[in-house]
């Protein structure tokens, strides 16, 4: 169970989450639980949560150790901050900052260079789902932003599908809808990595997650987990979508 912060919240305010959020979910050993707030919440996220099963990670990772990369962050930054996930390849980077299937092949490698557990998102637009093109959309973004990674790397990612236009609007593919897209990925991984793979995986739904829907979503044999948006800025809310 992931939360996606965007960009929402200061550090103090961060910390303040994790007051409340904590005790909430002390008892939770069902899941993994992973926070990822923005950069410079990431110090006070690990902070806040040390001595509790739940993780932190960055909403992105640069492809490179160092160097001349203005406004990136790198792996080794990131443990040294004591992160252990990092979301690659969400939508809103693909829409608002170029982001392609090949630099997230490359944030993806680099993420596992350093020992970190890439939350790889993959989804289509609703005009690609009005024309019908949600497979090879999802496709097209497994062979080049995932199929190059060796059995070995594959094995320690994460994949959520995120439908973009689901995020933040409210509209939630139904859990008819996501499992479709998540057993199309699946077939994917079966065909490239095999069948104990496409087995192991782990894919997540992400789209508008709230209180209300993840026990249905979660119903679904193919959902292994959630990505959430606004739902996860409030401890009640995420606590109680953690413990569906």
């Amino acid at each position: 169970m992931a939360g996606n912060w965007k960009m929402y919240k200061t550090p103090a305010e961060t910390t303040a989450f994790f007051e409340k959020f904590r005790p909430l979910v002390e008892k939770s050993s069902h899941c993994e639980v992973v926070i990822c707030p923005p950069f410079t919440n990431l110090a006070a996220a690990v902070a806040a949560a040390q001595g509790s099963a739940i993780r932190i990670g960055s909403q992105n990772i640069a492809w490179a150790k160092e160097g001349a990369f203005t406004g990136e962050t790198s792996g080794p930054m990131l443990n040294a901050v004591g992160v252990t996930h990092a979301i690659i390849g969400h939508s809103e980077r693909r829409q608002y900052f170029n982001e392609t299937d090949e630099t997230v092949l490359k944030r993806t490698q680099a993420a596992l260079e350093f020992g970190l557990s890439p939350i790889v998102c993959v989804g289509e637009r609703l005009e690609e789902r009005e024309a019908g093109r949600t497979e090879a959309v999802l496709i097209g973004q497994f062979q080049k932003g995932i199929a190059g990674l060796t059995d070995q790397q594959f094995a320690k990612i994460v994949i959520a599908y995120e439908p973009v236009w689901a995020i933040g609007t409210g509209k939630t593919a139904t859990p008819e809808i996501a499992a479709d897209a998540h057993r199309a990925i699946r077939a994917q991984v079966r065909e490239k990595f095999g069948k104990d793979a496409a087995d192991s995986i782990r894919i997540l739904y992400g789209g508008s997650v709230k209180p209300d829907n993840t026990k249905t979503l979660m119903a679904q044999p193919e959902i292994d987990g959630v990505l959430v948006g606004g739902a996860s800025l409030d401890a009640v809310s995420f606590a109680s979508i953690v413990n569906f």
